[in-house]
């Protein structure tokens, strides 16, 4: 009910538009009135801007004219060749024929004066008089127009300054001491309206030269009005101002080049008053407009009600969901409007079932990402173990080899050390770019000794010696395996951009522990700065690197140590200077002694099985472990395994878990159940969290991810 008693009818409303849309009209007729005069404003305006700058071109032609005397005295032999004397007597010359220059300037870079021609050469304790014009040539090296200022001997004049350098590069400045007179020249070469009155200032404001009184005029500041419109000159004006002699008039100001400023006043005649007769013929138009259309509207107004009483109808039975039907109309909005509505219903439905089956697809999207991110995930597992396979007989071979330590060999078997090492790291950054990626990649934390972890990285890393300074310690709550391995990445791609060095520094301070690595090659653009710890970003490389790469490994840093609650940042100052990573910690508490064994038991000969169908791997592991002492024994199936411990218990068993006739799980829990007190260790290509903890759960006391060092084989067979 309240609403309904704000409404207004449709033949009101229409009166009310009709008014509103005449009433502009009126008011445009009279405003037309209004800006004949405002044009006629316009166009005295734009003639006084244009008498304005004409005057300040010639203004800033005449500077131009001295500022190329100038030039012209400092391109001279004298000056050029740092003779001041023989050019003080060039600089008289040229001063005598120039009109209205009282004096020549030389100045030092200091602003000391070095001589002035109105003055002997060689006197001392010549003041400048306007200091501020000459700073402004000193700092922009630019020539520069000064303030118009009374000298020493009484006569007013205005100094044009330019920079000098001479042939040893020291610089100058050379300036001109000119009379105001030579601008008053300027004001009477211009053919302008008797009544006007023309002035010319310079930057601080100050009258240079005026058509009246110049005498009296020079030096001082304009009227008070004109002076307020100079300030708003930005770099031209137009206003009302009142001259020094009392008359007002319409006054344009612009700003030349040099800074100074031109102003034309002009007496203003009064416009004449919009015509009366034109209002009132407006007004009676209005009115008479106003009733014709009042009669129109109540006519109109019947029909486009009834109308709009049938869209109502329409209206309602589009949301009841029924068919639309509406008598005709001859109002074409009202015709479309009709049209709409019968068309909604059908689009409704279309919607509807569009809708519907855009869910569906979606839902079918979603279950196709997800297969898509499953089948991609076991990929990954599957291509670590494909490659980590033949990876475990090259690994445990290149072992033997070194523990035979036969010297023939050394440099090849160096050679594949540090490639097969490569080869393992590309490996571990694809499988934990993957982890990343999907939010699995998990660590450990407990107390570390980073500078520990410094020393053993530094020390076992292949290639160029590393340069390191760690302190004692640098306790931090970290996963050492993890901690290790953003070292290792680190310095392999300072081995792989840098030349000679590769420097390691390890620091506490403000309760956080900084490791920086740092190489001397080729260095980073901006760029390249802002996209390193991107995934697979691979910055131009040297045709004589180390090493190739994936691009993961710096990526997978940066999640690391995120995930240790630290920062990495990477710094250079450019191409070919080196580049430094920067690895920040927050400090943790020093790890206890208790747990740890006072000494190693010395080593003792087990029984070992070795169980992997792929005979090169378990021959090349045999082939170790019997190096060290051990009495080792092969299986290439589960069931030759259970009738190697049936027949006789071994101490330790090395279990593959991609056997051809059981998985190495099943063959853990026959052993387990056989021999409860067996030493059982998974030795697999699949490295992931999630098959560790299968492993561990299944039975292993111990789970290694091929290819195997021989410390982790070591590991393996430590009971305790």
């Amino acid at each position: 009910m309240a609403a309904a008693s704000s409404t207004v009818s449709l033949r009101r409303l229409l009166v009310l538009l009709t008014a509103l849309g005449l009433l502009p009209l009126a008011l445009l007729g009279v405003w037309g009135l209004h800006l004949v005069s405002e044009s006629q404003q316009r166009e005295q305006e734009g003639y006084l801007l244009d008498l304005a700058r004409a005057l300040s071109s010639a203004v800033d032609a005449e500077l131009d004219g001295s500022v190329a005397a100038l030039n012209s005295m400092a391109r001279m032999p004298a000056m050029t060749s740092g003779e001041l004397r023989a050019f003080y007597e060039v600089a008289r010359t040229q001063v005598a024929a120039q009109p209205e220059w009282l004096a020549a300037v030389l100045t030092d870079a200091s602003g000391a004066v070095l001589f002035r021609t109105a003055d002997p050469f060689g006197t001392q304790g010549v003041r400048i008089v306007d200091p501020d014009s000459l700073r402004l040539a000193t700092e922009r090296r630019t020539p520069v127009a000064g303030r118009v200022i009374r000298g020493q001997g009484g006569r007013f004049a205005f100094p044009v300054r330019i920079p000098v350098e001479d042939g040893a590069g020291r610089d100058y400045v050379l300036s001109a001491v000119i009379e105001p007179g030579r601008m008053l020249r300027v004001i009477e070469r211009q053919k302008l309206p008797s009544s006007s009155v023309i002035a010319i200032m310079d930057s601080a404001g100050r009258v240079v030269a005026r058509s009246k009184r110049q005498q009296q005029a020079v030096g001082a500041p304009p009227s008070p009005s004109l002076a307020e419109l100079w300030q708003r000159a930005r770099p031209e004006a137009v206003g009302e101002t009142v001259t020094l002699e009392g008359d007002p008039v319409s006054s344009a100001v612009i700003r030349s080049r040099y800074g100074w400023s031109v102003a034309i006043g002009v007496p203003r005649a009064a416009l004449a008053p919009a015509s009366l007769h034109g209002i009132a013929f407006y007004a009676s138009g209005l009115a008479a407009s106003l009733l014709v259309c009042a009669l129109v509207a109540s006519l109109l107004a019947g029909r486009i009600v009834r109308s709009f009483r049938h869209l109502q109808r329409g209206t309602a039975a589009l949301g009841a969901g029924q068919a639309v039907t509406v008598a005709p109309s001859r109002v074409t909005e009202i015709v479309q409007m009709q049209q709409s509505l019968q068309a909604a219903a059908v689009q409704r439905d279309a919607h509807e079932a569009e809708r519907s089956q855009l869910l569906a697809s979606l839902e079918r999207a979603l279950e196709d990402s997800r297969d898509a991110s499953r089948v991609k995930d076991e990929f990954l597992a599957m291509l670590g173990h494909e490659l980590r396979n033949p990876l475990s007989p090259i690994v445990a071979s290149l072992d033997l080899m070194d523990m035979r330590n036969e010297a023939s060999s050394q440099r090849e078997r160096t050679i594949m050390r540090r490639q097969v090492n490569h080869l393992r790291r590309l490996v571990d950054d694809l499988l934990d770019v993957s982890r990343i990626a999907s939010g699995k990649l998990q660590i450990e934390l407990r107390p570390v000794n980073l500078a520990e972890v410094v020393r053993h990285v530094v020390a076992s890393f292949p290639g160029r010696p590393v340069e390191a300074t760690v302190p004692e310690a640098a306790w931090v709550m970290g996963d050492e395996s993890r901690l290790t391995q953003v070292l290792n990445n680190l310095l392999s791609n300072a081995a792989r951009f840098g030349k000679e060095t590769t420097r390691v520094r390890l620091g506490v301070e403000g309760g956080a522990a900084r490791l920086a690595v740092s190489d001397d090659g080729v260095g980073m653009d901006r760029e390249m700065l802002e996209r390193v710890f991107d995934p697979f970003f691979q910055a131009p490389q040297p045709l004589a690197r180390h090493t190739g790469g994936l691009g993961l490994g710096l990526a997978i840093v940066r999640r690391i140590v995120e995930l240790h609650g630290g920062t990495v940042s990477a710094h250079s100052e450019g191409p070919g200077k080196g580049s430094c990573f920067e690895v920040v910690l927050p400090l943790g508490v020093a790890a206890t002694q208790e747990g740890k064994a006072a000494d190693a038991s010395p080593a003792q000969a087990l029984d070992v099985l070795v169980v992997d169908d792929n005979l090169d791997a378990a021959g090349a592991t045999a082939a170790v472990l019997a190096h060290l002492g051990h009495r080792v024994r092969i299986a290439g199936t589960a069931m030759k395994a259970v009738d190697e411990v049936r027949r006789q218990p071994p101490d330790v068993a090395i279990l593959d878990i991609g056997l051809p006739d059981m998985d190495g799980y099943a063959l853990a829990a026959i052993l387990r159940a056989r021999e409860p007190g067996l030493r059982l260790v998974a030795l697999t290509g699949y490295g992931q969290r999630a098959d560790v903890a299968q492993a561990l759960g299944a039975g292993f006391d111990l789970h290694l991810t091929k290819p195997a060092t021989l410390e982790d084989l070591q590991r393996a067979l430590d009971a305790r």
